[in-house]
């Protein structure tokens, strides 16, 4: 009985060295996927944040399949995935957005420098929209089809190897 007290705590040792090691090498899935996909969209009524621009209700995004984008002037993420947001736009796909926390000074300026690829920008101050969609941060980006319900999330920026993907899930969304 001694022989196996003393051997005890190396076995509990390499046990826990061993759960330690699993989860370093083979880490789990962290990314937060919203509930929303296959369910209609909120009830979303956010205003305008730039003149001549309006803002994004939930009725007028119905009718046909698009893409909303969830986004912010100071998100550098944000940044890199302007060009292909131009790709999908100059391919005839309406994008509306939505802008967290944000200013019209700084979405004119960001706007400015990287493209203007919305039909639409709402004003999400307090990031009601964001949550309701069950979007975790910026960007994200949701195809929505023609009935308004949301057929797609995409986490993360827009890379020029998911365009060819939410093309074709806003085919499959008609």
């Amino acid at each position: 009985m001694r022989r196996v007290l003393i051997w005890a705590p190396l076995v509990l040792f390499a046990l826990v060295f061993g759960l330690v090691a699993s989860g370093l090498l083979k880490p789990g899935d962290r990314t937060v996927h919203s509930a929303m996909v296959g369910k209609p969209l909120p009830v979303l009524t956010l205003p305008a944040l730039l003149p001549g621009k309006p803002g994004v209700t939930s009725t007028e995004l119905k009718g046909k399949p698009r893409l909303l984008n969830v986004f912010a002037s100071w998100c550098i993420p944000c940044i890199a995935e302007a060009p292909q947001l131009m790709k999908l736009k100059q391919a005839g796909v309406e994008i509306d957005a939505i802008a967290i926390r944000d200013t019209r000074e700084a979405v004119q300026a960001f706007l400015a420098r990287n493209g203007d690829p919305y039909a639409r920008i709402g004003d999400d101050q307090a990031s009601r929209a964001q949550l309701a969609l069950g979007s975790s941060g910026v960007p994200e980006t949701f195809v929505i089809d023609a009935q308004g319900r949301i057929a797609y999330q995409h986490i993360g920026d827009i890379r020029e190897e998911h365009v060819a993907e939410l093309l074709a899930q806003l085919e499959k969304a008609k």
